[in-house]
């Protein structure tokens, strides 16, 4: 190769994929800096330019059913991130096994991923449904007396969307930490094993400690998908009963796209934005001065 061809060669990559990235680099920060002014201006039913300050943040926090989908959150965050890592850890422990059929019973817990949320929450939908699915199940049963109306009950709502929530991401956070186990040096087990230590405190005092990077990953990709969960709450309940199982990404659906309150949808979108980058900026810190 020639010199001057082999100077030219480093800038034709670059390039190659300065449309795609300055496009991209516009569509995503450039809307989320507009979401962010449009939060800051007097919008409504359109767009209005007109700078009003924190007025809308102001209107988002005296609103009751902005408190009722943080308030929701927090159940949902907790109970969905605590479930679905501890059942996937639980999984994953028993395929690092090696038992018979791992591949088969690894498919099978791995499938729920597959799917997409609104496939799950019509799915769970039906199953959690009072007239269809388990309750109505059990009394053809013979269990006359048998109640399951959580889907239908304001105060028990949540928890549907938790249960089908769990479901739907265990299965991947088992593939997650059985990665991990399946990364272990084989040689720290068997040392452990010749000292005399049970498999019990090899997984309690050994390999769940050495898996902290991967709860860690795990914890930001789980607690993403809790913050910005929409589709399985509006293929679930769509929100209801009333607005019971409202969370901060449906209650700005509906006061953007539904209510004519651009501004204030703005605002919570913002919200949620800083709550996201609150998990993952100091992640990606962490990473960056880990790899220096």
């Amino acid at each position: 190769m020639s010199a001057p061809s082999s100077l030219r060669t480093p800038w034709l990559p670059k390039l190659v994929i300065a449309p795609g990235f300055l496009l991209a680099f516009a569509f995503i920060y450039g809307l989320m800096a507009w979401n962010g002014y449009l939060s800051l201006s007097a919008s409504r039913l359109l767009p209005n330019y007109e700078f009003v300050g924190l007025e809308q943040y102001e209107r988002l926090f005296d609103s009751e059913r902005w408190w009722v989908a943080l308030t929701n959150l927090g159940i949902f965050g907790t109970l969905f991130i605590g479930g679905a890592m501890a059942i996937g850890l639980l999984l994953a422990i028993l395929l690092d096994q090696k038992i018979r059929a791992e591949g088969l019973l690894r498919t099978i817990y791995l499938y729920p991923m597959a799917l997409s949320f609104i496939v799950t929450g019509t799915a769970w939908k039906w199953i959690l449904n009072p007239g269809l699915g388990i309750e109505h199940l059990v009394r053809q049963w013979g269990f006359e007396n048998f109640n399951f109306d959580w889907l239908v009950t304001p105060d028990r709502a949540i928890y549907c969307v938790v249960i089908a929530g769990v479901w739907q991401s265990a299965g991947f956070v088992m593939a997650l930490f059985l990665a991990g186990l399946r990364g272990i040096d084989e040689s720290i087990i068997k040392a452990a094993q010749v000292d005399g230590a049970s498999l019990p405190r090899i997984y309690w005092r050994i390999l769940i400690p050495s898996l902290r990077p991967v709860f860690f990953s795990t914890l930001m990709v789980v607690s993403h998908l809790a913050i910005k969960s929409f589709d399985l709450v509006m293929a679930l309940t769509a929100g209801g009963p009333g607005y019971a199982t409202d969370l901060p990404a449906t209650f700005m659906y509906a006061m953007a796209f539904s209510r004519g309150q651009i501004g204030l949808g703005a605002a919570s979108a913002t919200i949620m934005l800083a709550t996201v980058a609150a998990i993952v900026v100091p992640y990606l810190y962490s990473e960056l001065r880990s790899r220096k």
